[in-house]
């Protein structure tokens, strides 16, 4: 599999730089601006890990797992009232997961190429 190649991995990082990037023109409150900065900033990681190092299939379960986090932050930091906010981690979030679902067979699969080979 080679590095730098995945849409997906550029997709989920892409959703969580949107993120990141949304709190300067959403309304926030709560808790929001923490949890859009923080989930956003890992997943726009997560993405770039998942680029340089493709096969790797425990980063893409981490990478779905901070997605499903950021579709759950609206209402683990208490900001479902701020709509911008919540529905840019809701959209955000959902888009980063199914893309990272696509993503997993492929990765376990060039994982367990790797390892036969060796």
């Amino acid at each position: 599999m080679k590095k730098w190649y995945r849409w997906q991995d550029y997709a989920a990082g892409a959703a969580g730089l949107f993120t990141a990037v949304a709190v300067l023109f959403t309304r926030q409150q709560n808790m929001s601006t923490t949890l859009m900065l923080v989930f956003g900033g890992l997943l726009v990681v997560s993405g770039i890990v998942n680029l340089a190092m493709p096969g790797t299939p425990v980063m893409e379960y981490a990478q779905a797992v901070l997605a499903a986090v950021l579709i759950l932050s609206p209402w683990l930091g208490s900001y479902t009232g701020a709509t911008g906010a919540a529905w840019t981690s809701w959209i955000a979030g959902a888009v980063a997961l199914v893309v990272t679902a696509v993503a997993i067979k492929p990765s376990t699969d060039a994982h367990h190429n790797l390892g036969i080979s060796h």
